[in-house]
């Protein structure tokens, strides 16, 4: 895992006058698990928009696969084998699963079809069950099974899931998780964001602790589970 696939280097971001990034550096390799941690309000969300687009950074650059990538349209960036799975789920509402899934499905980047609906279907099984159902009928747990879905059938290179679990009743929670375990496996490097940090070091092989919009910490899950005082000094846990 030595090829970098999405890269920030020194990226600020603003909101209108509140500075969010102070020159963050973060990156994730050709088929790496990374988890992005941070207490609330520490910029995750602002660092992952900023990398897909959604929130153009005032300076610093955005690299994929070498390539730069700043301020792109994010369909541009999604074209190229990023899915993103937003905090809110962000499915529509007003179409059914079935719908909601196939206006996402295409081959990824180099034409790889590797997540066809019918996998989608029976990696979840929830999904096959309620297929004429509108996105607004479903369970918080099963719009997150939708969103990740949607996400798979772009054949994406890498996905990143932004408050993987947020309001999910446990054992909903650990589905998704065992689902996302699953997607691991097949090679699709990751960048996790979630408040529960030890099962997203049970799933990532680095991660990266932002404090008010700058990198503080980072460590390989391993050594951060070996010695965990550094961890608990920037989240508390």
């Amino acid at each position: 895992m030595t090829d970098r696939l999405l890269e920030a280097r020194g990226l600020h971001a603003y909101y209108g006058a509140s500075h969010v990034l102070h020159g963050v550096d973060f990156h994730v390799n050709e088929g790496e698990a990374v988890g992005l941690m941070g207490r609330n309000g520490m910029g995750k969300t602002t660092l992952l928009k900023s990398m897909l687009g959604l929130v153009p950074p005032r300076s610093g650059e955005v690299l994929l696969r070498g390539s730069p990538i700043t301020g792109a349209a994010p369909w541009r960036v999604a074209r190229r084998g990023v899915a993103y799975v937003p905090e809110g789920r962000g499915i529509f509402p007003n179409l059914d699963v079935r719908e909601n899934l196939l206006m996402a499905a295409r081959p990824g980047p180099s034409g790889r079809l590797d997540w066809t609906y019918e996998r989608v279907l029976a990696t979840f099984p929830r999904l096959a069950e309620r297929l004429g159902h509108g996105g607004a009928q479903l369970s918080g747990g099963e719009q997150q099974m939708l969103t990740i879905g949607r996400a798979l059938l772009t054949n994406p290179d890498l996905l990143i899931l932004d408050e993987a679990t947020e309001g999910l009743a446990p054992l909903i929670a650990r589905e998704i998780w065992t689902i996302i375990r699953d997607i691991r496996r097949t090679g699709i490097a990751a960048v996790i964001v979630d408040k529960n940090y030890a099962t997203v070091m049970a799933l990532t092989d680095r991660n990266v602790v932002l404090v008010k919009g700058q990198v503080v910490f980072e460590a390989d899950s391993a050594s951060v589970r070996a010695d965990p005082v550094a961890l608990h000094r920037y989240l508390g846990v």
